[in-house]
C-alpha cells in the first residue's frame, strides 16, 4: 500500500528494532522514540525489523507498512497462534556447531521457514577446532537444499567472519542470526556489530553456552546492514508453511507429480514415482519420511490456526453486535 499525501506530510517512517509488550522502540536516520500501541494492534502484531508511521508528538504507531519478507513460526505451548520472529530479511544465517547441537532435521525446519518467508538460508557451523574434520558437517548442511550455501567458521576470528559474511551484510541488507543457544550466535553477533554481548559461561557436559538476552533486537552492523539477533528457540513449529517445505525437499515434491494417483501418499501404492526412486536409490528414505512427517504437522497446524482464527472472527461480530445493542438500548427513553 503506497502512502497517502497526508501521511507523507504528517507522519515519520521508523524501523522497529524492539517489540515490547505494551510498546515498541523504533528508529530512524536521526532518533530513536519509544511508540504507544494503538487499540487495535498488540505486540504480537509486529516483528522487529517491521517498517511503520509514527504518530507525532509523544508518539504512537499509527500503521505497520506491508513486509517485504517475513520469518514466523507456530508459537510454542497449547494456545494456537502464529508467532513472528523477524520481518524485512534478506537473508537468515542459520547457526549450528560441529558438537551434539547440530541436527539436519531442525536445518531443514529452519530452512523451510526461511524461503516460506521469502528470505535465503544461509548456514554457518561454527566451533570446527573442536574436531579433527569438520568436512561432514558441511557436506550435511549442504545437502539441505539444492544449490545450498554453507561454511565453517571459527567465531571468534571477527575478520574471518567479516569477510565471509560480508558480501550479504552491506548497505541496504537486513540478516538475522538464528538457532540454538549455544553454538555461538552471540559470538558472531560481536565480530558484525562492534558490539559486547553477554553470555553465561558454557556448560562442560554439553559446550553449550547459554544466550542471556531473551528478546529480539535490531542492530547496525560494522559492515553497512543491519542485524537481528534472536534468542536460542528451543521448539521450530510449521505452520503456514507448505511452499517452504516443497522447496526444501524439491526432490520429492517434483517427482510427487509423475505419481499414478494424484492423493498418492508414497507408502507403497502402484505407480508411485517417489517409492519407485527409493527403491533404484536415487532419492533417500530417511529425507522422505523428514519431508512427509513435516507436511503432516504444518497441514495440521495450519487447519487448527484458520479454525482458531474463525472463531476469534465469529467472537468478534458477537462482541460487536452486543455492544451495539447495548447502546441502542441506553438510548431509549426510559
Amino acid at each position: 500500500m503506497q502512502l497517502s499525501i497526508e501521511e507523507v506530510e504528517t507522519l515519520a517512517p521508523m524501523r522497529v528494532i524492539e517489540v515490547h509488550r505494551d510498546r515498541v522502540v523504533a528508529m530512524d536516520e536521526t532518533q530513536t522514540r519509544q511508540l504507544a500501541l494503538p487499540g487495535d494492534l498488540n505486540a504480537g502484531d509486529i516483528a522487529v525489523g517491521d517498517w511503520l508511521l509514527a504518530e507525532p508528538g509523544p508518539g504512537r504507531v499509527a500503521r505497520v507498512l506491508e513486509r517485504r519478507s517475513v520469518l514466523s513460526r507456530r508459537a510454542s505451548g497449547h494456545r494456537i497462534r502464529n508467532q513472528l520472529i523477524a520481518a524485512n530479511l534478506n537473508t537468515l544465517l542459520v547457526v549450528t556447531s560441529c558438537n551434539a547441537d547440530f541436527s539436519l532435521p531442525r536445518l531443514e525446519r529452519y530452512a523451510a521457514l526461511a524461503l516460506e518467508g521469502d528470505c535465503d538460508p544461509i548456514f554457518i557451523i561454527t566451533k570446527p577446532d573442536l574436531i579433527e574434520d569438520p568436512a561432514p558437517y558441511l557436506a550435511k548442511a549442504q545437502s539441505v537444499i539444492q544449490n545450498a550455501i554453507a561454511m565453517t567458521l571459527n567465531a571468534r576470528d571477527h575478520a574471518a567472519v567479516q569477510e565471509a559474511l560480508g558480501p550479504w551484510c552491506g548497505a541496504g541488507q537486513t540478516v538475522a542470526l538464528a538457532g540454538s543457544s549455544g553454538v555461538g550466535k552471540s559470538t558472531l553477533a560481536e565480530a558484525l556489530t562492534g558490539e559486547k554481548l553477554e553470555t553465561a559461561d558454557a556448560r562442560s557436559a554439553d559446550a553449550k553456552g547459554r544466550h542471556t538476552t531473551t528478546a529480539r533486537s535490531l542492530m547496525p552492523m560494522l559492515t553497512g546492514g543491519w542485524l537481528i539477533d534472536t534468542p536460542g528457540m528451543r521448539e521450530l513449529g510449521m505452520q503456514d508453511a507448505a511452499s517452504g517445505i516443497d522447496v526444501v525437499f524439491a526432490e520429492f515434491a517434483e517427482l510427487a507429480a509423475q505419481c499414478k494417483f494424484r492423493d498418492c501418499a508414497h507408502e507403497g501404492e502402484p505407480g508411485c514415482a517417489i517409492g519407485a526412486a527409493i527403491e533404484a536409490g536415487t532419492l533417500d528414505a530417511g529425507r522422505l519420511q523428514r519431508w512427509k512427517k513435516l507436511r503432516l504437522e504444518d497441514a495440521h497446524n495450519s487447519a487448527s490456526l484458520a479454525e482458531a482464527r474463525a472463531r476469534d472472527k465469529a467472537f468478534g461480530k458477537v462482541i460487536r453486535s452486543t455492544q451495539a445493542h447495548s447502546k441502542r438500548r441506553k438510548g431509549r427513553p426510559g
